[in-house]
């Protein structure tokens, strides 16, 4: 535990000592807040503008402090040279992203996806190929996969009992990618799920809620950066994807890139849906505005 003044010994830098300051806090100078947004961009296609300076010190100075590092700089050589760069871009991805997320968080796409996105799909697959694929590409601890994963058990399985359903969750955090195999939730992430849906899978154990095995099995979880072309060119193609605020994080170029990404994923006619406050106008032409009762979405050609 540190106190609000402490003398630091970065690893590595034996016989040298940082009077580190906790109570006033380093700033990024301008050259150093380019070098890091270029690098992180370079990494994942976040790009931190310029308002957002401050959110990148603030996310940045939580690691530095935990390494005992003396600043900035010596932060962004350790990323780039440190045996363990790997395991701490990791930590970086998890310091500089915002993992809000609950159950059933947006209702009206997940309502479309029961009753017009799947029953569209599967008429138009043949009789022997009852499969479907949803990707949720932007995870964070499972609540979005795992919501998609009860509704259809409680409304498509027991019309479409053939039906293979394949549901995978990934997200550039290997922490939250971890919580999510684990599948235990605290109150938060349950508040907004429907008694009914509460009552049949999960089991309330002190303040945790667990979610069944059978809806715990439905899903699979890996870790995976969008920003990585080839990551995503071997996976398996998917009838619907939801990338919910995500686009938020990137620039116009980024936002390309991504977009792109998920549009080869997708099966010809297939669905993505992404966050209420994101539009695809100016990034891609190459999906068809769709609409449903109380949302958007939109459709491969």
């Amino acid at each position: 535990m540190l106190n609000s003044t402490a003398t630091l010994r970065p690893a590595g830098l034996s016989g040298k000592s940082f009077n580190f300051s906790l109570s006033n806090e380093q700033k990024l100078s301008p050259q150093s807040f380019e070098e890091w947004r270029n690098f992180i961009y370079n990494l994942c296609g976040i790009y931190f503008k310029d308002n957002k300076k401050y959110l990148l010190e603030s996310r940045l100075q939580k690691r530095i402090k935990y390494l005992n590092l003396a600043n900035f700089d010596e932060y962004l050589q350790y990323l780039k040279t440190n045996p363990k760069k790997e395991q701490e871009k990791e930590q970086l991805y998890e310091a500089i992203t915002i993992n809000e997320t609950y159950f059933f968080r947006n209702k009206p796409q997940l309502d479309a996806l029961i009753t017009n996105v799947i029953p569209d799909l599967l008429e138009k697959k043949s009789s022997s190929l009852h499969k479907i694929k949803i990707w949720s590409a932007a995870s964070s601890s499972g609540e979005e996969a795992y919501s998609i994963a009860m509704m259809i058990d409680e409304m498509i399985l027991p019309k479409y009992p053939r039906l293979k359903v394949e549901i995978i969750g990934t997200d550039i955090n290997y922490t939250v990618i971890e919580n999510a195999r684990k599948a235990v939730f605290k109150e938060y992430s349950i508040r907004n799920t429907p008694p009914v849906y509460l009552k049949k899978y999960f089991k309330k154990d002190g303040v945790n809620y667990i979610l069944n095995d059978k809806i715990k099995n439905m899903v699979s979880f890996k870790v995976l950066n969008l920003y990585d072309d080839r990551a995503i060119s071997i996976m398996t193609k998917s009838d619907v994807i939801f990338c919910a605020n995500v686009l938020i994080y990137f620039d116009t170029d980024s936002k390309i890139k991504v977009v792109n990404n998920l549009y080869k994923n997708l099966n010809p006619e297939g669905y993505l849906f992404i966050g209420y406050s994101e539009t695809l106008h100016g990034i891609s032409k190459a999906f068809k505005l769709t609409s449903f009762p109380k949302t958007i979405g939109y459709k491969k050609g």
